[in-house]
């Protein structure tokens, strides 16, 4: 029978063949031959995996863009790292595969099992996660489903924490307890998907649509859903715990006493006049998600405990010395600001930008200096690569899968924090484990 689509579904019939395995070595040559076509170099050859069982294998750091594994056998495989870029994974059996920090961008997955796949930091803009299948016409003629030992809970249950699905189309598929905690999920489309019991705390899904989706026991505790299309009256209270929608957490810049450029310029006096003349900037409790730009302030002392501040720019501003405990500063944008001496206690940093900032301690008269506070802070996901970290306070922080790479780490304190994923330089790995004992 000759390979076709069903015309009423995605639906892909093949005759059944037997599949074929490959070692290590063999997979390579075919890897190279396939990165030589992607660089447009002589003797380069599309990679075509389709049907193949590639289980346990490594593709890691490897470029796969536009490869073909169509229906093949991946479970276990090690993707870390590897680019699988408009890469056609059409009904894989992926379960337990390795796709961390993978770049999948505009992949097609349709009909793809991942579950218990690791997909932590994986790059997934405008992929294809619809639902799709792919049977085998036997000898006989006889229709038989590719991968029917999987049942309908394998293809749920993947791992995609702090991955990026911006964009991504996964309207229809199977996400039963998948876990999509700390992922960005601007603008995806997940409608008349099963997301029963999917774990979506702290998950960017702005302008996201998840309409008409099953969200039995489905966990939203502090994602944002701004503009999101979903029936948030199927969602148990208790699962929308702090969770961001287009109604304030409080009061908001229509309730400020004064216009904020007034007030900036205000606080900016009174910094400059060491408390003279002006008035010192308190936002503790506001909503200001609709503020603008800080970037390049004076922002010096500036209090606002307890704040929303979600997504603000603040890069290169003046921040020394601010108290922002308890504030809401996900995906916040501190890149090379002053934030020397600041109290971030118990604050909420996920996925926030940092890569330069200053952070060490900010000298004072007498020789006294005053040294930034993370305790207790939520730093999932943060950048902080290059940024000063000298004498950090971070006892107690999560710092799950952040990044710190080229930081300075001098005399920082990690006691009792989750340094889970988190990537640092080898020379300071020694270094880090004489600090993250436990109390």
């Amino acid at each position: 029978m000759p390979k076709g689509k069903d015309k009423n579904k995605d639906k892909e019939v093949v005759p059944e063949k037997k599949k074929v395995r490959l070692t290590q070595d063999e997979l390579d040559a075919v890897i190279k031959k396939h990165e030589s076509f992607t660089a447009g170099r002589m003797g380069g050859v599309r990679g075509n995996f389709a049907y193949m069982d590639l289980s346990g294998l490594s593709f890691s750091k490897k470029n796969m863009s536009d490869a073909d594994f169509t229906g093949a056998y991946l479970c276990e495989a090690d993707f870390s790292g590897a680019k699988l870029d408009r890469a056609i994974l059409f009904c894989t059996d992926m379960r337990q595969a390795n796709l961390r920090g993978a770049s999948l961008l505009r992949a097609d997955l349709r009909g793809a099992a991942l579950r218990g796949a690791n997909l932590i930091g994986a790059e997934m803009a405008g992929i294809d996660l619809r639902e799709g299948s792919l049977a085998n016409t036997s000898e006989s003629g006889e229709l038989n489903a590719a991968h029917k030992d999987l049942t309908v809970t394998d293809k749920g249950g993947a791992n995609l924490s702090g991955a990026n699905l911006s964009e991504a189309k996964m309207s229809g598929a199977v996400a039963i307890g998948s876990n999509f905690s700390d992922a960005t999920m601007k603008s995806t489309k997940i409608s008349k998907a099963n997301l029963k019991g999917a774990n979506f705390s702290g998950a960017n899904l702005e302008n996201a649509d998840l309409s008409k989706c099953d969200l039995e026991d489905v966990n939203l505790r502090g994602a944002v859903l701004v503009g999101t299309s979903i029936n948030l009256s199927e969602v148990a209270q208790e699962n929308l715990v702090g969770a961001l929608t287009s109604t304030p957490m409080g009061p908001s810049i229509k309730d400020l006493p004064l216009p904020l450029d007034q007030l900036l310029k205000s606080h900016e006096l009174w910094v400059e006049s060491n408390g003279q003349k002006g008035k010192q900037l308190n936002i503790s409790g506001f909503d200001l998600r609709q503020g603008g730009n800080f970037s390049r302030m004076c922002l010096t002392m500036m209090v606002g405990v307890g704040a929303t501040l979600y997504g603000l720019n603040f890069s290169e501003a003046q921040m020394q010395t601010v108290d922002l405990h308890e504030a809401d500063l996900r995906h916040t944008n501190f890149q090379t600001s002053d934030l020397r001496g600041a109290n971030f206690v118990n604050a909420k940093l996920s996925n926030a930008h940092m890569a330069k900032a200053q952070l060490q301690p900010l000298a004072l008269d007498q020789g006294r200096k005053l040294a930034t506070n993370m305790t207790g802070a939520q730093l999932r996901y943060v950048d902080l690569t290059g940024a000063n970290l000298r004498q950090v306070n971070f006892t107690g922080a999560d710092l799950c899968y952040a990044d710190l790479s080229g930081a300075d780490l001098t005399n920082t304190t990690f006691t009792n924090a989750n340094l889970e994923g988190a990537k640092f330089d080898s020379r300071h790995l020694e270094l880090i484990k004489l600090t993250v004992k436990k109390d």
